[in-house]
Parts: C-alpha cells; sequence; structure tokens
C-alpha cells in the first residue's frame, strides 16, 4: 500500500535512513514517526506544507494542532520580523510579557494572573503543583485518554490498556498520588474519590490522544460541584482547545469555570509556549515575594516569556479576540464532520466521527464514543489505512491524531479532503 508513497518521497526516503544514525527511531517526537517513513517539510505557507521530493499536502495536522491561522501568517511573521531586530532572549523583564498576559486576562474571564512556560507539559507540571500548594493536598486526579505531556505524575491511563505504564522509568513513587478517573461519567468519579483528598482534578475537555472524544457538559458541571463540594481545584487542560473553541475558553464553550486553566500551542502563535493562570488568591502562591521557602509554589525556565514568543501570541491572539475567525472555523468543522460521516455512510461502513468546534476525527466502528476505550476499540489499523492513503493523495494527517482547521484553509482544501475521502471510501465498499 506504500509503494505510491514511497515513489514521490525518495529524497525523504534517503534523509530518513539519515536521522536514524543520529536520532532515535530517526525523529525527534515519537508520533512524528508514521509508516514506511515520514515525509520531510522542506517549508511551509498557508494551509500547505511542501517536502523536499517538491511535493505538496494540505496540512490538517497544523503542527500538533497549534497553527490556528496556518503556516507563517502575514501579521504574525510581520511583528516576529520586528522583533527580532530588537532581540531574541533577554533572560530578564520585559514589556511584552505583561502586554501577553493582559491579553490573556482579558480573554479568559477567570484567569486573572498569568506564568509563561516554555510547552505544554511544562505548564501541566507546574499547575500541578500549584494546586498542591493550595490546597495542601498531595493526591491528583486524572481521566483515562487524558495526554498532560511528559511529566512523571501525568503520564499514566493515556492509552488503553490503562494499568500498563507508559514509558519505562516512570517510578512507583511518582505515579503513587495519581488517581485514574473514567471519562464522561461522573457516578464513576465520584465513586473512585469518596473515600480521596484530592488537590486538583486535571481535565481535557476535548481528548486529544483519546481521539477527539468532548466531555458533556453535564458531566463538567458535574465535576465542578464536586470539586466545590470537596475543596478540590479543577484544572482544566486548554493546551490544544484554548483559543480554538472559542476566545474565553471552556468557561464560554462548555459553559464550566476552572480554578486553574492550562495554555500553550495556539498562545505561542506558531513559537513554543506552555502558560497557567487562574484567580489572584491560586496563582499568588507563585509570588516568592509574598511567601518564602516551603510555602512558595516554584515555577521558573530559562526561556519562560521569551520575548518572540510574546510578540507572535500577542499578535495571534489580538486577531482571535473577537472570535469572528473561530466562529468561522467552528461552523466549517459542523460542516467536515457531518460531510465525513455522509460519504462513509453512503458507501455502507460504519464510522463515529468525533470532536467539536475546528476539531475533528473518523472513526471505524459502529459503537458510540464517549471514552477513550472506545476510541481505542474501533479499528486503528483502517484509520491509519486511511490516513496513509489521504497523505500519499496530498492531505495531510499525523496517523491516527486528530484533524483541526486553520483561517488558511481555503474551499479546495476542504472539497479535496472529501473527494479523497470517498475515493478510500468506494475502494472500500
Amino acid at each position: 500500500m506504500f509503494e505510491d508513497y514511497i515513489s514521490k518521497t525518495q529524497k525523504s526516503k534517503a534523509l530518513y535512513e539519515r536521522a536514524k544514525r543520529v536520532l532515535p527511531a530517526g525523529v525527534s517526537y515519537a508520533i512524528r514517526y508514521f509508516e514506511p517513513y515520514p515525509f520531510y517539510v522542506a517549508k511551509a505557507k498557508g494551509s500547505k506544507l511542501y517536502d523536499v521530493d517538491g511535493n505538496s499536502y494540505i496540512d490538517f495536522w497544523l503542527g500538533h494542532t497549534a497553527l490556528i491561522l496556518g503556516h507563517s501568517p502575514p501579521a504574525v511573521m510581520k511583528a516576529v520580523k520586528r522583533q527580532i531586530e530588537n532581540g531574541t532572549h533577554y533572560g530578564v523583564a520585559h514589556e511584552l510579557e505583561i502586554a501577553l498576559a493582559e491579553q490573556v486576562t482579558k480573554m479568559i474571564s477567570n484567569a486573572k494572573m498569568v506564568r509563561f512556560t516554555n510547552s505544554g507539559t511544562e505548564a501541566n507540571m507546574y499547575a500541578i503543583r500549584l494546586a498542591r500548594a493550595y490546597t495542601g493536598k498531595n493526591k491528583i486526579a486524572k481521566f483515562e485518554g487524558g495526554w498532560h505531556g511528559g511529566y512523571d505524575a501525568l503520564h499514566v491511563a493515556v492509552k488503553p490498556p490503562f494499568d500498563v505504564p507508559e514509558s519505562a522509568g516512570l517510578t512507583s513513587g511518582a505515579l503513587q498520588d495519581t488517581i485514574v478517573l473514567p471519562y464522561n461519567n461522573i457516578e464513576g468519579v465520584k465513586m473512585k474519590l469518596k473515600n480521596e483528598e484530592v488537590a486538583a482534578i486535571l481535565i481535557e475537555p476535548v481528548l486529544g490522544v483519546g481521539g477527539g472524544v468532548f466531555a458533556e457538559k453535564e458531566f463538567l458541571k458535574g465535576l465542578r460541584e464536586l470539586c466545590d463540594e470537596k475543596g478540590t481545584l479543577l484544572i482544566v487542560d486548554e493546551v490544544i482547545t484554548g483559543f480554538r473553541l472559542a476566545p474565553g475558553g471552556v468557561e464560554q464553550y462548555f459553559g464550566v469555570r476552572p480554578d486553574i486553566t492550562v495554555l500553550g500551542k495556539i498562545l505561542g502563535g506558531g513559537f513554543p509556549i506552555g502558560a497557567f493562570c487562574g484567580p489572584t488568591e491560586i496563582m499568588e502562591k507563585v509570588d516568592t515575594l509574598r511567601y518564602q521557602r516551603p510555602q512558595y509554589s516554584f515555577h521558573g525556565g530559562t526561556f519562560a516569556a521569551n520575548p518572540i514568543t510574546m510578540t507572535a501570541g500577542l499578535a495571534t491572539l489580538k486577531l482571535l479576540e473577537d472570535g469572528k475567525l473561530i466562529n468561522k472555523l467552528n461552523r466549517l468543522g459542523d460542516k467536515i464532520r457531518e460531510q465525513l460521516r455522509k460519504i462513509f455512510e453512503a458507501n455502507g461502513i460504519n464510522v463515529q466521527v468525533t470532536g467539536t468546534g475546528s476539531i475533528f476525527n473518523v472513526h471505524f466502528t459502529k459503537e458510540e464514543l464517549k471514552d477513550a476505550n472506545a476510541v481505542f476499540r474501533a479499528d486503528r489499523k483502517k484509520l491509519a489505512e486511511y490516513h496513509s492513503k489521504l497523505i500519499t493523495n496530498g492531505v495531510f494527517f499525523l496517523p491516527t491524531h486528530n484533524g483541526t482547521l486553520s483561517t488558511a484553509h481555503i474551499k479546495a482544501d476542504i472539497e479535496k479532503l472529501f473527494s479523497e475521502t470517498e475515493k478510500y471510501a468506494k475502494s472500500l465498499a
């Protein structure tokens, strides 16, 4: 099934052979490998990736879902080029970090203070530490299928079977205070936490690794009520969904108020970033002028609030602030989910199409999908085959992962997705 792909990507094949000698598995992140080998990008612009062999791909992966404005958006590039002339890294305070923090607090109503990190993993790590510092409790809870980066205490129960460790090198000590909860099952959550004192419950409102399943509003409402009842903080990991579903995040889109919001991806405007934010009374625990060791919650990082990232992030959020672009993408997402479902059903193929807003995925199964268990019971081999066929024909999804939309996608891009999907569906019929 890879013959056409291999014939089109000979330079990429040679680069992959070279990469394997110096990069484990030939890549810088395990998920970037796909069969038979990844193509190598030479440049990217708008909705397209261009590889070293001269092939172009309509990009629905968008840099791990980070590029809501597409590749190299003019307004962001202009601002970044201007900032580069003034320096790329200061290591001391500067006005741009204030400006981006002010913009975040302006858009996310429950965020009164912000701290910046270099990745979503870091942001989740520091958010968990802050929750423990604020509540005085040690245990935390996360959900089956939830991905919150590589931090040890959260690197558990990402993929079924959930009792198998996600990595070597994770000690029982690092994981002993983490409780794993069932997604979209409030009674199951209450049962697991009945006799537990928990600092925080951490949730992705739309599962990333877990296939685009979103949290039901009543479930989120139940979580909020449970957290209030138990004195537990609700941390919402919006690394993927932040500034994608709504300018104001989950409170605006799902109607739930987080205690701490974790951000990343889109916030950086195409540059590395993470952030955690929340009400002043919680965030003040990071304040080393207010608290002495060991009462404060440490946070820091050499490149935290890097001026290039701050510049790109500010330019991006200014474009998204009024919600018009986001709402347009959300409507397009509705259309895509509906049309993909129709294409497969018209060819007698059972699928479930997940996602919300501008996030979408296809799963080859009859079963209704409410959690990651059901997602992984679907035919993953067929999903990988579908994505591989799309890639060969110039439509890029990272195989088995969610697709997302950008403002750079045009009607012809979407029509190409539909036509290639129809070709694949007919080949199965």
